[in-house]
């Protein structure tokens, strides 16, 4: 009788995920997109730019190589932040987001001191965000370990971030939770899921199209998480090997991708998210995004 009773509740709680599922990808094709005019914008990240060259210098070559944004670090000093941004405002690639991350201080650690800290980081970086004219922030919601389960880490993730959000809407900033190898998160039906229930319009995705090639295929990603992304990564990644590869040299299947991106209505920024270089490194880096954004499969 238990094992029948235990049984029947696992049915249950399987065809709910699935029927949940289906509801995502039925939703509507809407993006919490950050660019009314349609269109696929490029970006860098701040950290590929050359680092021997000013800020004016850096964010004036970011334009030249073809970028039409950057995304950043935090910085500490508010006011430093203020004037980076007002730099690359000025040379016509606006710093578009700030990578925050979490690793380190994971607010899905059972010690509290941990979880302060992490909370504390978010917030200057989301106020560093604000200074610079950005208006997302990615984090890493929670970290799976050998001593933090994955439903610990799940419930714990939600509860903390939930402490973030009236600062979020206050700033106008979004938290933006990425895909990573952080065990946690491992579909994207569970990934739309994880988003849906803080039904909270300042907390979204950011999907990495490389981050799962070892154990999905992105443009399922995007066709499932759909309407909740906010941000998108650029990476490629070879199965064989491995390892990492330059954009167009690795798995990801970019015709299948830039169809999916038509089909959820994606219309913001797209930051590589690769090893730094100089300007014919990185003028190459934006032509291989343009090719992506020019296949239009059948």
């Amino acid at each position: 009788m238990n094992d029948n009773v235990t049984g029947r509740r696992e049915f249950l709680r399987v065809a709910a995920i699935v029927t949940a599922g289906a509801g995502f990808l039925s939703s509507p094709a809407r993006v919490w997109g950050r660019n009314q005019g349609g269109k696929l914008l490029k970006a860098c990240q701040y950290r590929m730019l050359p680092k021997q060259l000013s800020d004016a210098e850096k964010f004036a070559l970011a334009k030249k190589c073809g970028f039409e944004g950057v995304e950043d670090s935090p910085l500490a000093d508010l006011e430093a932040a203020k004037r980076r941004g007002e730099l690359a405002r000025e040379a016509g690639v606006p710093i578009h987001s700030l990578v925050f991350g979490g690793w380190n201080t994971p607010l899905s650690d059972p010690r509290a001191e941990v979880v302060e800290k992490g909370l504390a980081g978010m917030e200057s970086a989301m106020r560093c965000a604000k200074a610079m004219g950005a208006d997302a922030v990615l984090l890493v919601p929670a970290v799976v370990t050998e001593t933090v389960r994955y439903a610990e880490a799940y419930e714990r993730s939600q509860r903390n971030i939930r402490k973030l959000l009236p600062l979020a809407e206050q700033l106008q900033v979004t938290i933006a939770v990425e895909n990573v190898w952080n065990k946690f998160l491992l579909s994207p039906v569970e990934f739309a899921r994880y988003i849906d229930e803080f039904d909270h319009p300042r907390l979204r995705a950011y999907v990495d199209v490389g981050n799962m090639i070892l154990f999905g295929y992105a443009q399922d990603w995007l066709r499932t998480v759909g309407r909740r992304i906010v941000r998108i990564h650029l990476k490629d990644f070879k199965r064989q090997g491995y390892r990492w590869t330059n954009l167009l040299e690795g798995d990801v299947n970019w015709p299948q991708v830039r169809r999916a991106l038509d089909e959820i209505g994606y219309d913001g920024y797209m930051t590589t998210e690769l090893g730094g270089g100089d300007e014919a490194y990185l003028t190459d880096l934006a032509q291989r995004i343009d090719k992506i954004i020019a296949m239009k499969p059948a």
